[in-house]
């Protein structure tokens, strides 16, 4: 009996060390997953969501075993390939999903497309519980006249290019002109704004060289923000404002009659409202001479867009035509209905920043197209057992990465309710990633490990240090790693 626990816990040494090497070795993944008498949970989506569930379930119970299987080559999601660079303090939670990847008991799997790859039912068949956290990765349609000229981005693509997402590498925007409209006025389009008008110095921290470059060339002097509703409806935070009207050698540039009678309105807004409204208010005296810049940032209110305008090519964009609104009721529940007047901006780039979307992502999950989401019970995915779901697919694309923190121990939750509760069984054997592995190399597809992203993160960093900046994206993860592997 002492010899069974001496090879037990010698083996438990080695897998530990085998792990934090980097050799996930098949016959430990045997061991773990077919010795283990706890619960096999995969989650699809190395995002915050994923990770955050991830980081709850294992901490709540010690016998549980994580699979994160995520499309990309890298984890992260948007906290890699979403938050603006000049924000860096906000990704220090990737230190927190690294501590939740090297416990020994998850395991991460990039570069695996479920939906393509492997199907939802596949992995139903695999693992006790099965956690949808893909988030969103399309965008709002702007759908008008002239959305596909030239210099016509949506912001999830913009943000992708200058943030390193491989899809998005080729994107080459032309940054020759002088005004920029970006149709949004939330945080996204606010980050973009800053991006454009910034000072390189500020944004040397992981946005990619190319994207610095083209930055550097760029002849934007002035961005303006539309929103089709007025500025107690605007999406933004008070901190997104406030760093706007911080930003270096910009000033802003608003209309003093959007904000006529509000003043009489504030004792009445809540206190979050309140101060944002008040702050906006605050640029209208800076719009008289307080600030000075060779750059201008702005908003514009009660507008919506009805045409991107080419130019005399027709191939590239020159303006676009907004429709003049007015607010049906008030608050947040205020509608913006048209006047029948427009007003056309010229421009030489649009970018829309209405919205991300989710996607369906297997013909066997329910969708709900005018959601877009998964339709879920508290995370329960409808119609079916042992289907989760967690962040922007379970409740849309909301919030900050705190909201989908919450969001996910919430799911997470849940599935721990299911466990003790026996509504998932766990006197059935499931073979976990065992099974699902073994179909992946059957269909040529080469998994990415936790450990693999290490030396990945490794080489950012060097190439990062010999331009002067913390990191370098790979645009070419691929490249590195089919030579790795060769």
């Amino acid at each position: 009996m002492r010899s069974i626990k001496g090879c037990t816990a010698i083996l438990q040494k080695m897998l530990r060390a085998s792990k934090r090497l980097g050799i996930l070795s098949l016959f430990g993944r045997k061991l773990s997953s077919v010795c283990g008498a706890g619960p096999k949970v995969c989650v699809v989506g190395g995002g915050p969501a994923g990770f955050y569930t991830a980081q709850h379930l294992l901490k709540a119970r010690h016998d549980v075993i994580v699979d994160i299987y995520e499309r990309l080559p890298v984890p992260f999601g948007l906290v890699r390939f979403g938050v603006a660079p000049d924000h860096p303090e906000v990704k220090n939670v990737i230190n927190t999903f690294t501590q939740t990847a090297q416990n020994e008991r998850c395991y991460f799997h990039g570069n695996v497309n479920v939906g393509t790859d492997i199907s939802v039912k596949e992995l139903k068949e695999s693992y006790h519980a099965v956690v949808l956290s893909y988030g969103a990765e399309g965008s709002r349609s702007l759908a008008v006249p002239g959305e596909d000229l030239a210099g016509v981005f949506s912001a999830r693509d913009f943000v992708g290019w200058y943030n390193g997402l491989p899809s998005n590498k080729e994107l080459h925007p032309d940054l020759n002109c002088e005004t920029v409209v970006i149709l949004g006025q939330g945080n996204v389009a606010l980050d973009v704004a800053r991006v454009l008008l910034s000072p390189l110095d500020i944004l040397k921290t992981d946005i990619t060289q190319h994207a610095l470059q083209t930055l550097a060339s760029s002849r934007v002097r002035r961005v303006v923000m539309v929103g089709r509703r007025g500025p107690l409806q605007i999406a933004c935070t008070i901190k997104e404002v406030r760093e706007m009207i911080n930003l270096p050698a910009t000033k802003a540039d608003v209309l003093p009659a959007d904000f006529e009678g509000l003043a009489k309105a504030l004792n009445d807004l809540p206190r979050p409202r309140k101060r944002l409204t008040e702050l906006m208010m605050k640029t209208l005296k800076m719009d008289n001479g307080e600030q000075e810049g060779s750059k201008q940032w702005g908003f514009r209110f009660l507008r919506s867009p009805l045409k991107v305008l080419p130019g005399a090519d027709g191939k590239r964009v020159a303006g676009i035509r907004l429709a003049v609104n007015r607010l049906e009721g008030s608050g947040e529940g205020a509608l913006a209905k048209p006047t029948g007047k427009t007003e056309d901006i010229e421009c030489g780039m649009v970018i829309y920043s209405i919205g991300y979307k989710s996607l369906p992502i297997d013909p066997s999950v329910p969708f709900d197209p005018c959601r877009d989401i998964v339709p879920n019970n508290m995370g329960r995915v409808q119609g079916t057992v042992g289907l989760y779901c967690s962040g922007w697919v379970k409740r849309g694309p909301t919030g900050v990465i705190a909201t989908t923190m919450n969001d996910s121990f919430d799911t997470a939750r849940i599935i721990l309710k299911d466990l003790e509760s026996g509504t998932l069984d766990l006197s059935i054997h499931k073979p976990g990633a065992q099974e699902i592995s073994a179909l992946l190399k059957a269909r040529g597809v080469r998994e990415v490990s936790f450990s693999e992203w290490e030396k990945i993160n490794c080489e950012e960093v060097r190439r990062g240090e010999a331009v002067g900046k913390p990191r370098e994206k790979l645009l070419d993860v691929e490249k590195m790693l089919a030579a790795a592997w060769s």
